[in-house]
């Protein structure tokens, strides 16, 4: 049998691709890089290590995550508190985050990437008509962006899936996730790799630059929830509402600092992209990843998707791959599977939870328009064949009985491979019967690339989807749009029946011919009887040396800019800057660096910046983009302010709530202040990933000691951050506020920074501190 040989890592086991697997999957397997597979020797040993230094049990996710230290003898590891430096496996960036990524690369001086990386094209395709005619849209809309990535990707190194390939999540799980790695994404959702027993972590594009340059990347040490399962997956309840029920639980901010872990005798009931599912929206409670312990569930979908080897090499290791007993918890969550019922949550938040049977109620309660315009399944959280399988099961029910969906119903398949394989399965012709529009293999609707016309702006409406977050004009620039996430069998029910107040376990629906019936609960296969069809090959491998091909960047451009390297710090504190903004409740990624039509300007960090917290609420007037500009006197939106401000030489802070820049890991949110000429942001509390991000550009992310003090901060005040010249770790700064009435108040601020990480402050950015290491 002739063989393709990939190492996992210096001495360790070797594992063999079949060429028999490569000619049934008609696809080129070079997208299996050398060295892209974990070593779990090392694992192992950097576990064993750890466990005789802590001296007690280990959950899961400590041991993939301290089975990748840099140091295991010497890391001080205590949860919660110490910042671990870890060597991550491998990088996967989406299209519209990967152009700063690598921009910032290029900008490193470095000629190739230290670590197996991909960039995947997915977000930059807008839903409009069906998948083929927006596919060939979003083509030739955005050639030069995909040129760009495209010869970016081969001249250092990075694989790069085509567009039309499918969505990142489902990319990675097809391919690149399997138990015990550790990847990092230039996008929150990528924790859906836990589903397959990996930590997948979420990061910005300076994040995935550090590891791509083979530098330890730094995170700190996450507290643990475990979450027990107990029960039967059954009827209408489906993996999507285990996370909708733990959202419910923990909020939009419950697992900020922390890992989910799932176990307990209920994990054997779901899938494995059923747990894709759930560890894929556990960014919406804040978690830094969530993962499920290696089982049986795990081993069929590797086999299924042409990686057995793999899957023989973890049953080798299982016990490394699954939770110590004893282990503790920092907090548990218990959930009994036999007694959940199907949820659907929001409007405007993913943690407001309700179940299905009582959403209609609620509804006419707070004046949520009932009727259900759009029903939109797919996305990054479900659009796995069982997912698509289970939809398809209601939808033939309808047809049946001689039904079409009420509402409009758009689908939109994970990856070609999901595609071609619904396709050819029949599932593609059930769901287009019923109504249903198949969509690009893309994010879509989920990230607002959508043109939507069936409403007007301002019109008040209702769409349920099977999405993650449902945040203010997320779907489509209405902020009137009333948006609820559910699982694709619950929105397939209900675009039938149009109406949220319809529960598939206990309501009738009417036939054409006056016939009541009821659906009964979906099925559908986990993996497909006859084995997944691939579809048309879009991967390109890079070539094994790319150093003469080149990379270029039209000056003229309005899409792509080389990027000009920030100020340093000048050495002394910070004095008397202007609040460009005093911002009002919840303040995501969204309203800082809104998506939808901006994501074309991703790679333009002058042009992407004209949307800076352009959602933001004021507090001064409850305005969306309208300030004060303190020099003039007159009123402008927040980017055209802060622009006047950075000219006239004048530094300005933000002051903020709480969880600010939740939501998407976009690194534009923190790059656009820093161009613009912000240096500060003060907040009661920070989202993770947002965080990071504002400390690698160099600024100062702080939060108030005591949460009230943000309400002295006067939109007319000037603010001196004192401290810098003895800027150390666990050192509070201190804030000297001056009022316009001539009072001075001063306030503690808190900081989260490292030695690290001041270095970073102080050089001006982490780029521009890793070019100075290189020298």
């Amino acid at each position: 049998m002739s063989c393709q040989t990939v190492a996992l890592g210096h001495g360790a086991r070797r594992l063999h691709l079949s060429a028999a697997y490569r000619a049934k999957a008609k696809v080129s397997m070079s997208r299996f890089e050398p060295t892209s597979f974990v070593n779990y020797e090392r694992l192992q040993s950097n576990v064993e290590i750890v466990r005789k230094r802590l001296n007690r049990p280990l959950t899961l996710s400590e041991k993939i995550v301290y089975g990748h230290l840099d140091d295991a003898h010497n890391q001080e590891i205590e949860r919660g508190r110490t910042y671990l430096r870890l060597r991550p496996d491998r990088v996967a960036m989406q299209d519209a985050t990967a152009q700063m990524a690598m921009l910032q690369f290029i900008s490193s001086g470095l000629p190739k990437v230290a670590v197996p990386s991909t960039i995947h094209c997915d977000h930059l395709i807008e839903a409009q008509i069906g998948g083929a005619q927006d596919l060939a849209r979003a083509k030739e809309i955005n050639q030069e962006v995909y040129n760009f990535l495209s010869s970016a990707g081969a001249k250092y190194g990075v694989g790069f899936w085509k567009p039309g390939s499918g969505i990142i999540h489902q990319i990675i799980l097809e391919n690149y996730a399997y138990p015990g790695v550790m990847l990092i994404g230039t996008d929150s959702h990528t924790p859906n790799g836990g589903g397959l027993g990996a930590i997948c972590i979420g990061v910005g594009g300076a994040d995935a630059v550090d590891v791509m340059a083979g530098i330890p990347w730094e995170l700190k040490c996450p507290k643990v929830i475990g979450v027990r399962l107990t029960g039967t997956l059954s009827g209408w309840t489906s993996p999507k509402d285990v996370i909708l029920k733990v959202a419910g639980i923990l909020t939009v901010k419950g697992g900020t600092g922390a890992i989910v872990e799932y176990h307990g005798p209920g994990v054997d009931s779901i899938s494995c992209t059923g747990m894709a599912t759930i560890c894929n929206m556990g960014a919406e409670i804040g978690a830094t990843t969530s993962v499920f312990p290696y089982n049986h569930r795990m081993r069929t979908y590797l086999e299924k998707t042409g990686r057995g080897q793999i899957a023989a090499l973890a049953d080798e290791y299982s016990d490394l791959l699954v939770p110590d007993e004893g282990c503790k918890y920092d907090q548990i969550i218990e959930l009994n599977l036999d007694e959940l019922k199907p949820h659907i949550n929001g409007p405007f938040t993913p943690d407001l939870a309700h179940p299905v049977s009582k959403i209609g109620a609620m509804a006419e309660k707070n004046s949520w328009p009932l009727d259900v315009k759009v029903g939109l399944i797919g996305s990054c959280t479900n659009s796995s064949y069982e997912d698509m399988g289970r939809a398809a099961s209601v939808a033939k029910q309808a047809l049946d009985k001689g039904l079409k969906c009420k509402a409009q119903f758009t689908v939109t398949p994970g990856s070609e491979q999901i595609r071609a394989t619904i396709e050819r399965d029949g599932y593609s012709k059930i769901l287009s019967a019923v109504g249903g529009v198949v969509l690009a293999n893309a994010c879509g609707p989920c990230i607002g690339q959508w043109d939507r016309r069936d409403v007007k702006k301002g019109e008040k409406n209702t769409i349920v989807t099977s999405f993650n977050r449902n945040f203010t004009a997320r779907n489509d620039a209405n902020p009137a749009t009333h948006a609820f996430v559910t699982s694709p069998e619950i929105v397939t029910a209900l675009a039938i029946a149009g109406t949220l107040n319809f529960n598939p376990e206990t309501d009738y629906l009417t036939a054409p011919n006056g016939e009541k019936f009821k659906l009964v609960p979906p099925s559908g296969d986990e993996l497909p009887a006859r084995d997944f069809d691939p579809g048309q090959d879009t991967y390109q491998h890079p070539p094994a040396d790319g150093s003469s091909l080149n990379v270029e960047v039209n000056p003229q451009s309005n899409r792509l800019q080389l990027l000009e390297p920030f100020d340093k710090w000048s050495g002394s504190d910070l004095e008397n800057m202007v609040v460009l903004i005093k911002v009002k409740g919840k303040c995501t990624t969204d309203h800082i660096s809104a998506a939808g039509p901006w994501l074309k300007f991703r790679g333009h960090l002058d042009n992407i910046s004209n949307n800076m917290l352009i959602g933001a609420v004021n507090s001064e007037n409850d305005a969306v983009n309208k300030i004060k500009n303190h020099l003039t006197g007159e009123y402008g939106g927040v980017p055209d302010v802060a622009r006047h401000y950075k000219a006239s030489g004048v530094s300005w802070v933000v002051v903020g709530d709480d969880n600010y820049g939740e939501g998407s890991s976009r690194e534009h949110a923190a790059l656009e202040p820093r161009h613009l000429g912000g240096r500060v942001i003060i907040v009661k509390s920070f989202a993770r990933i947002h965080e990071t991000n504002l400390k690698k550009q160099g600024l100062l992310p702080l939060t108030f000691s005591n949460p009230s003090d943000y309400d002295k901060i006067r939109p007319d005040d000037k603010i001196s951050i004192r401290g810098l010249k003895t800027f150390t770790p666990g050192k509070p700064l201190t804030a000297v506020v001056k009022h316009s009435d001539g009072s001075e108040e001063t306030l503690q601020l808190n900081h989260s920074f490292n030695e690290t990480q001041i270095q970073w402050f102080q050089a001006g950015s982490a780029l521009n501190r890793m070019k100075q290491l290189q020298h």
